[in-house]
């Protein structure tokens, strides 16, 4: 098998393709795009209990799934699984679970889940993905959508305090600010490093950087991305951002800075971090695991890198000085649920 055949069965697990092959990385975006609304527009209903939400600690798309859903306190009303680190070209798989089986599914590879629905799925299996428990098919695996409806949908079920993270009077601005930092950061470290060719990585290189100075400008006069208080646009960045110096920085050759290089976005990095929600749902080793592991094409031996040092991420961020309220007229949530704790040793969140 060639590296860009490895690279692309990686990427087709985990989103992504090449349009150009061994030129230009371009994340593939055709998901299934049902909603679980109100209406139930799309045939699914919101309705606690019935749907569980499958997703990998390690994957930053996932990752905005597992914080929103814990901001707005939606335990109980969707379930959670969490597939282990690491994945082949088939699918992400449940090896964490008694038995490698999602102790509610009943499944060994979310791929099964995708086969229920389809089973001549031709598209990446990926993470996260919402799936209906009685049939045992995901509903929807379009990540982007997931948190917004979490938002908006759900709110019969949110938590009493949970904070408004898509205000319609900022509706606007959250979505503008959200694209660019998508396009441009999210999956501008994947474009650095799956890049095939030296051009296509310093152009890569060149619109992360932008982008990177542009957010360091805007948030040195303010805490939060949009408004005064935590928003979507926070939760996007947020999970590139606690990525980029343990992993993007010198596995996808995301390197001008690292991140505590970087004032203003080092400390609100750290602000999140330390904001119940956030670094309570992440897994440093998990991740460092699975781009270390999976990635053979761009880390052939596999190793795992023991550093960076965590400890930074724990010290004080001064960010209050902006001002700003982080869950506006609401409340943090309560603490972490048993079964959903991230061991001790995988985070510096003592």
């Amino acid at each position: 098998m060639t590296e860009l055949e490895r690279a692309e069965r990686t990427e087709h697990a985990e989103g992504g393709r090449y349009t150009v092959p061994g030129k230009e990385y371009e994340r593939d975006t055709r998901y299934i795009t049902d909603r679980i609304t109100v209406d139930a527009r799309d045939g699914w209903p919101v309705e606690a209990g019935r749907y569980r939400l499958v997703a990998a600690r390690a994957c930053p798309w996932a990752n905005r799934s597992i914080v929103v859903r814990r901001l707005l306190g939606l335990e109980d009303a969707i379930s959670l699984g969490l597939p282990g680190p690491t994945h082949d070209e088939r699918s992400w798989t449940f090896d964490l679970d008694p038995g490698g089986r999602d102790p509610v599914l009943g499944i060994e590879r979310l791929q099964e889940a995708f086969f229920a629905r389809d089973p001549e799925y031709p598209r990446g299996i990926t993470v996260p993905a919402i799936v209906d428990v009685p049939s045992g098919a995901v509903v929807t695996n379009d990540f982007a959508q997931i948190t917004l409806d979490l938002s908006t949908q759900w709110t019969a079920f949110h938590r009493p305090g949970a904070p408004d993270l898509y205000p319609e009077e900022l509706r606007a601005e959250i979505d503008d600010v959200a694209q660019r930092v998508f396009t441009e950061v999210n999956n501008g470290v994947y474009r650095c490093g799956f890049a095939g060719s030296q051009e296509a990585y310093d152009e890569a290189y060149a619109r992360l950087w932008t982008a990177m100075d542009w957010l360091e400008e805007r948030l040195t006069g303010r805490r939060y991305l949009v408004g005064d208080t935590i928003t979507e646009a926070d939760v996007r960045l947020f999970t590139t951002l606690v990525r980029f110096d343990a992993v993007y920085h010198g596995h996808f050759k995301a390197n001008r800075n690292r991140l505590t290089e970087m004032p203003a976005l080092w400390a609100y990095a750290r602000d999140l971090f330390q904001t119940p929600g956030f670094g309570d749902t992440v897994d440093f080793a998990q991740i460092k695991q699975h781009y270390y592991v999976v990635h053979r094409d761009i880390n052939p031996t596999g190793i795992v890198p023991q550093g960076p040092d965590l400890a930074g991420w724990v010290t004080p961020h001064g960010r209050e000085a902006l001002g700003g309220r982080p869950f506006g007229d609401g409340t943090p949530p309560g603490p972490v649920r048993d079964g959903e704790r991230v061991e001790p040793a995988h985070t510096p969140l003592r």
